[in-house]
């Protein structure tokens, strides 16, 4: 359940249960004081094992003299709006994303705009055996809902055009916030599964659901409707999704550097990062708009990191966590803000969506592809395999986050899920045929391994 960057599970005597949570929070909390800091928020998702969780993660935090300010039913991003609105270093977030129902886990925040990195990962996993200290912390319940929302509508400024907006929760957590913040910078809202339901009838809560976007393509064409923009949320609300008044996918990397050319107008020579996983396209918007891309590492505390280091006021993943910062926002992976802050760009603009998107660079892009790989081996294979890469294709290619390689017509990823026991592979190439060419390199690298599997998910023929 210790992974890379968080600690995720499935909800069983084994793994996460109201005694397992009690003892790894009380851990974390261990490490908090380590470092001096005596606060925290609580907040959880909409899973129907959230609420006991977060009961047990409070427990453990005052048993061991840390204070407590309880938010209840939360999303990520407001859970660390939470620290600063509070003053608070410290913050536990019951949450697996968007792993499937029958999980959770938890976000655990080191300072503002922070999570933890894989040593403070290995720090509270040595933590776990340490009995309780100190006097018992203090307790409060807050409800910062209105703080928030004002918070975010007040940095938004609509233009003449008040764009219609369909908005889809999946029934997660993120309908409590994201009516509200919509119907409060002017637009024509249409609501889909908003209401939180922990049995998520329609679906899971994760914007790349093909199956949640069928709906929303359905609405937002419906002739009484005719959206401009359609948007989905996870279930704890740090990762988007984007469809265009046409019905169309937009990829959450093509939604960075929708938001990449808004800052750059106001903001040129601004760096903008982004993880290994996203499109050249997205470098080709980035260097066409004076801004200056650097590609890190795949994992939101990774790129929170990487952020703050370089002093950059915009970053992303290809899985649908983006980062404001600099004037905009705090710095941390929110997908209500950049959502509103879609919306107010839109709002300038006298283009639609897919008008805009039609002028970037175009690539042939396959889904991101999963292979079966146990997780105590597929470490070790990645290296082997980037290792194998480098020697046959010198300087061309990037090992920040396994094997990234790059050829003048396309590229091809191979890394460890930081999550699953898989491996995640993508391609990209200026036509299909060559997109399928570079498949077929990697998987001879691939079928050298037998503990991986041969039949990928997601795959592309």
């Amino acid at each position: 359940m210790f992974r890379e960057y968080d600690i995720r599970g499935k909800v069983c005597p084994e793994e996460l249960s109201d005694e397992n949570v009690y003892k790894i929070v009380s851990a974390y909390a261990k490490y908090l004081k380590r470092r001096d800091i005596t606060r925290a928020v609580v907040g959880y998702d909409s899973r129907s094992c959230s609420p006991a969780f977060a009961k047990a993660a409070t427990e453990a935090l005052l048993d061991n003299g840390v204070d407590v300010f309880y938010t209840g039913l939360s999303l990520s991003p407001v859970t660390y709006f939470a620290q600063y609105h509070l003053s608070c270093e410290g913050a536990v977030m019951i949450t697996a994303s968007h792993n499937p129902d029958g999980w959770s886990g938890f976000k655990f925040a080191n300072g503002y705009s922070k999570t933890l990195e894989p040593d403070d990962i290995k720090e509270v996993y040595s933590l776990l055996d340490l009995p309780c200290e100190g006097e018992r912390g203090k307790y409060e319940e807050v409800d910062v809902r209105d703080a928030y929302i004002e918070a975010v509508v007040s940095r938004i400024h609509m233009g003449p055009k008040k764009p219609r907006v369909v908005l889809d929760a999946a029934n997660g957590g993120a309908g409590v916030f994201v009516y509200e913040v919509f119907q409060r910078l002017g637009c024509m809202t249409f609501q889909l599964n908003i209401d939180p339901d922990t049995s998520f009838p329609h679906y899971f809560p994760n914007p790349s659901e093909l199956k949640g976007r069928q709906r929303m393509k359905e609405m937002i064409l419906h002739p009484y409707v005719h959206a401009d923009i359609g948007l989905s949320f996870d279930g704890d609300g740090d990762r988007i999704g984007v469809i265009d008044e046409k019905g169309n996918n937009v990829w959450s990397d093509t939604v960075l550097a929708l938001i990449a050319k808004q800052l750059l107008e106001k903001t040129p020579g601004a760096k903008v990062i982004y993880d290994v996983k996203c499109s050249k396209a997205l470098t080709d918007v980035i260097e066409a708009n004076g801004g200056k891309p650097v590609m890190w590492k795949t994992g939101h505390s990774y790129i929170k990191a990487k952020m703050h280091e370089m002093n950059a006021e915009l970053a992303g993943e290809r899985s649908g966590h983006i980062f404001m910062g600099g004037e905009d926002w705090y710095g941390f992976d929110d997908a209500t803000f950049v959502a509103a802050k879609l919306v107010e760009f839109l709002s300038h603009q006298d283009a639609s969506v897919s008008e805009i998107v039609d002028t970037f660079p175009k690539y042939v892009t396959s889904p991101e592809i999963k292979a079966h790989c146990p997780d105590e081996k597929k470490y070790g294979i990645i290296d082997e395999i980037t290792e194998k890469i480098k020697a046959d294709f010198p300087g061309k290619v990037c090992d920040i986050n396994g094997a990234r390689v790059e050829f003048e017509d396309g590229w091809g990823l191979i890394r460890a899920s930081s999550n699953m026991p898989e491996l995640v592979l993508i391609f990209e190439a200026t036509t299909r045929e060559r997109m399928l060419e570079i498949r077929e390199l990697i998987k001879s690298y691939t079928r050298q391994y037998p503990e991986i599997s041969d039949k990928w998910d997601n795959d592309v023929e």
